[in-house]
Formats: structure tokens, C-alpha cells, sequence
């Protein structure tokens, strides 16, 4: 009954997705993947999209690939010193202690001129000030459109958080918080934060149409939306007034049609260029083509199993411990990343600043998850895993994680059905708290550690569900309240690295790998970057002339 539940609310939502979308998008009958060599280059990632706007997003495709290609934002983070440099906004300043930021912008950029919008004047503050208006401020006309979530930014409770955003003048815009917080501008780089077109969203608003600020994109980033067939393929087309200077490559396609082997095999007969997060039992097939390059790069990234506190037994820390130790992480390891990934000793990668470096990985032990299933009083248990179909930067292969996970927990007598769900219904369908188990996982573009912490485990977090634990604990939400204000990094590390043994502690989830992104891509394609922190702008990818064509 749960399969046949799950596959009609994807179909419905694909249909409505579909109805929704405009003529301007018009479909052809497969995606171009021939005369592309010549103009642009496929890129081939497994994923579902289910909105053009990463503000309303839950991570995925969306946010990993296409958001940096569609918008800019205020600031980026620089993905070899993890800095934060300059974007749109071109310097900005710190006041108060933490509590009010001001940006002075760029005075020459443009949006994009699509066939559903064409500006009429370069970006300014009232740009900057409706797009954080719409996520922080519920009065504003477009924070209810489309479901009115915006999960990242919920999950940091930042509508209680931001007091005032306001245009100082054309280019500068100040934005005041109730209280510091020393991660704001660390939240503001990632992909979730892009500056929208408020001209475009008074269009919208005149004829009455305003979610098709979330599905009709208008940013200022390099390539704008030209075509779209939900599953197949998404094709960006350059933008000719990109502030940056002309991209390079008139047009890429993000490839959406095919999973697993699949890909891979596209990218051996040349149908795709770049082969996003490949498998890791594929990297010895890769390597051993002189056609193709990889590259690997370590990544703010976790994958981890949640529990869902929320139901007993699981809401006795005894029974998580227990299915902790049963876990057999070096096999996971081997079958599943093949030396791509290291066990994950905390919800926060290795390469966090505020990573705690006595943090201890979970030992595999079955007689002791036996005997803390005995005292719990808990027997012949059976459980629902909820597992993402798509290959993550975290995880490559999640349904065969899933299946190692099932085989784990039924040496201590607990049988587990494994739910496999596509994209955002994960999140849907967790909703309802009948769910026991989620594989999951989290990538973010910032460096801090809160954009971990308080999406994945506060109790703000729940009502925004990116908590999928559904794990509210008073005492963790207090350290991190106390660590976004506290200036001082040393005082910050130290807070974080008591949360870290709160969650060892209570354990409700448990960190099992943090991946190396991956990418495989076609020896005369260059200029692709591989950050850490997510995907960066294609402007600089081009390919390399053959010999012939050089003649």
C-alpha cells in the first residue's frame, strides 16, 4: 500500500508540474545530445526538479547544479581558500557587533531577457530587498506563493532572526538582526539566497501570476532556461549580457534521464560530457579511459541514517545505540565508496573548522546492540526505511546503502522494508511522522557549522522538515543559539564541540561517510570547477579544439 501511495503522489505532482508549465518552454522529442559538441557540452546528473528556485528548495540537483548557472548572490565562497568573496554585492561591512550587515552592490549588472521577462533596468537594492523580503517577512506579497516554505532558511528560524531589511540608497541595502550572528553572512553565500528580479515579480503581480516566479527563472547569473521536459533534460542558454563577461559556451544540458549505469554509459559513447557523482565501483572503468579525466575533491558533506525520536521504540535512546552498533560501517565503506569516503564520526565533516577531533566512530558491536535491545525490552522489531532513489554527492548508491542496512539489522532481529521515494516527497511523506527510519544526507556551500547543525537537528527544524529525526532538545538548541552569537571563534568551537557530544550522546542520528565529490568529464572539456561547498558557474567551461579543427 505504501508503494502504491508513493508512486501516485509522484505522478500527480509531475502532472501538475507539467500542466503548469508555459508554452514558452517548448518540448522536443529527446534531448539534444549530438549537435551539442559543437555549441556546449551535457552534463549528467540523477535528480528530479520540482521548482526553478532555490529558495523554496530542499537541496538536490537544483541547488547543486542549476542555481549557480541561473543566479547570483550577494556573496560567494572562493571553493580553494573557503573564503568569502564578493558577488553582487562588491564590499560590505559588519556593525554592531554582529547584528547589522550592510551591502554596497554592483552598479552594472544585469537581469537575464527571457521570452516571459524583459528588464528595463540593471539590478539595485530594491532587488536585494525583495528577495529577502519574500523568505523573511510574511507580509510580503510572494511569501505564501507556491507553499510559502522556504526550508533552509525556516530550518534557521531566520524570519524571528531578521528584524529589518532596507535600502539605504539605490546600491546599498542594510540588513538588521534581532540579535548577532556571527554565520549570517555565511548563509547569504549559499545557493539558497539568490537575488530575484523584483520588477519581474510586479509583472507577475499585475497579471495575477506570481508562482511563476518559482517555475519562469529571472536571475543574473550566466545562463538563463530555455527548454525543460521534467525527467529528461533541462537546456540553459548563455546570457548575452552577463556581467561577468560572455560565457563561453553557448549552451549547456543538464541531463536528468538516466541513473546508474546508465550514465555511465553515456558518458563512454560520448552522449555526455560530465558524469556527476559516478559510482564508486565505476571509478576503475573510468580511470582506465584515456578519453576521460576525475576529478575529486573532499566535501562539506554527511550522509547518516535518522531516527524518528518522535515514535517509540525509537524515542528510547537505548534501541538508536542499539541499531548504532549493529551498523557494519568498514563494509559500507568497501561495498558502497570503494575508498571515495571516510567514516563520519560526527554530523560535521572532517574538514569543518568546528569539527571535534575526539569525536569516536561508532563501534560495530552486535552482542552489545543485542543486549541494549534486551534491556530496552524491545524484540522481533520491524521497521520502514525511507531511502532517496538519486545518487547524492554523499552517497552514490543509497538503495544499495539501504539493502547493507537491512542486512545489518536483521542479525539483531529487527526486519526492515526498505521505502525507496523521489526528491521532494522524502520530505512530504516524512511529514506525516509515520515513517521509522530515513537514509538522508546534507551538503551545503558554507563553511560554517550551523548551516549543519540547525537544518538537520534543531526544533525549528522539524515544523521546516529538514529535521527528519524530528529530534527537539532544548539544551542543543541553546548551544546553538549561543554559538551563532558568540563573535570569538575559539568560544564557538568550543560550544560546538560540546553539541557534538550532546548528539553522541542521544544519538538521534547516526553519521555514517563523508564523501569526496566526484566528477567524470571528457578530456577536451576544460575550465570545470569542483568545489567542496557545491557546483560553481560553467561561464569559464569550454572545450578544447582537435587537432583537425585546429588545421
Amino acid at each position: 500500500m505504501r508503494g502504491l501511495k508513493l508512486g501516485a503522489l509522484i505522478c500527480a505532482s509531475t502532472a501538475l508540474f507539467v500542466q503548469a508549465a508555459p508554452n514558452d518552454i517548448s518540448p522536443q522529442e529527446k534531448a539534444p545530445t549530438v549537435d551539442i559538441r559543437q555549441s556546449g557540452f551535457v552534463y549528467c546528473v540523477n535528480g528530479v526538479i520540482d521548482s526553478f528556485n532555490p529558495q523554496i528548495a530542499n537541496g538536490g540537483v537544483l541547488v547543486d547544479t542549476i542555481a549557480a548557472q541561473l543566479y547570483d548572490r550577494l556573496l560567494d565562497v572562493d571553493p580553494y581558500t573557503y573564503r568569502l568573496t564578493p558577488e553582487l554585492a562588491d564590499r560590505w561591512e559588519t556593525l554592531n557587533n554582529g547584528s547589522v550587515y550592510r551591502f554596497h552592490l554592483r552598479k552594472d549588472v544585469a537581469f537575464q531577457t527571457t521570452p516571459w521577462f524583459t528588464p528595463t533596468r540593471k539590478m539595485n537594492a530594491d532587488d536585494v530587498v525583495f528577495s529577502f523580503n519574500r523568505i523573511f517577512n510574511p507580509e510580503s506579497p510572494y511569501h505564501a506563493v507556491n507553499g510559502g516554505r522556504y526550508p533552509y532558511f525556516d530550518s534557521m528560524q531566520f524570519s524571528n532572526t531578521v528584524s529589518e531589511i532596507r535600502k539605504i540608497d539605490p546600491y546599498t541595502v542594510e540588513i538588521r538582526l534581532n540579535q548577532p550572528d556571527a554565520s549570517f553572512l555565511w548563509h547569504l553565500a549559499t545557493h539558497y539566497a539568490p537575488v530575484l528580479s523584483e520588477e519581474y515579480s510586479r509583472n507577475l503581480l499585475k497579471i495575477g501570476k506570481q508562482e511563476r516566479i518559482d517555475r519562469l527563472p529571472v536571475g543574473t547569473g550566466p545562463f538563463l532556461l530555455n527548454e525543460y521536459h521534467p525527467g529528461q533534460f533541462v537546456r540553459l542558454q548563455r546570457n548575452q549580457n552577463y556581467w561577468r563577461g560572455l560565457p563561453l559556451m553557448p549552451q549547456v544540458v543538464i541531463d536528468l534521464g538516466a541513473g546508474g549505469t546508465g550514465r555511465l554509459s553515456k558518458l563512454l559513447t560520448g552522449q555526455c560530457d560530465v558524469l556527476a557523482y559516478p559510482a564508486a565501483s565505476q571509478l576503475s572503468i573510468l580511470r582506465d579511459d584515456p578519453r576521460l579525466r576525475i576529478s575529486l575533491r573532499t566535501g562539506m558533506n554527511v550522509a547518516y541514517l535518522a531516527f524518528n525520536t518522535s515514535k517509540p521504540p525509537l524515542n528510547d535512546k537505548r534501541v538508536r545505540h542499539a541499531i548504532a552498533l549493529s551498523i557494519n560501517n568498514p563494509r559500507l565503506m568497501q561495498s558502497i565508496y570503494y575508498g571515495t569516503a571516510e567514516t563520519a564520526s560526527s554530523i560535521l565533516p572532517r574538514t569543518s573548522w568546528a569539527y571535534d577531533s575526539e569525536s569516536e566512530i561508532t563501534e560495530y558491536n552486535i552482542e552489545k546492540a543485542k543486549q541494549l535491545l534486551k534491556e530496552a525490552g524491545v524484540d522481533d522489531l520491524r521497521l520502514h526505511l525511507w531511502v532517496s532513489t538519486a545518487s547524492q554527492a554523499y552517497n552514490p548508491s543509497p538503495l544499495k546503502t539501504a539493502e547493507l542496512l537491512q542486512a545489518d539489522l536483521a542479525r539483531i532481529n529487527i526486519k526492515v522494508t526498505i521505502v525507496p521515494v523521489e526528491g521532494r516527497f522524502q520530505e512530504n511523506l516524512l511529514s506525516d511522522e509515520n515513517h521509522d527510519l530515513t537514509l538522508a544526507g546534507w551538503a551545503t556551500d558554507s563553511n560554517d557549522p550551523d548551516s549543519f547543525f540547525r537544518p538537520l537537528l534543531s526544533c525549528a527544524g522539524i515544523d521546516s522538515q529538514t529535521n527528519y529525526a524530528r529530534w527537539c532538545h532544548p539544551e542543543f538548541d541553546r548551544l546553538l543559539s549561543q554559538g551563532v552569537m558568540e563573535q570569538d571563534l575559539s568560544a564557538r568551537m568550543a560550544i560546538y564541540r560540546q553539541a557534538q557530544k550532546t548528539l553522541a550522546e542521544e544519538m538521534p542520528v547516526l553519521p555514517l561517510a563523508s564523501s569526496l565529490r566526484i566528477q567524470a568529464y571528457r578530456y577536451d572539456l576544460k575550465g570545470l570547477v569542483l568545489s567542496p561547498l557545491g557546483n560553481v558557474s560553467f561561464a569559464g567551461v569550454y572545450r578544447e579544439p582537435t587537432h583537425k579543427e585546429q588545421k
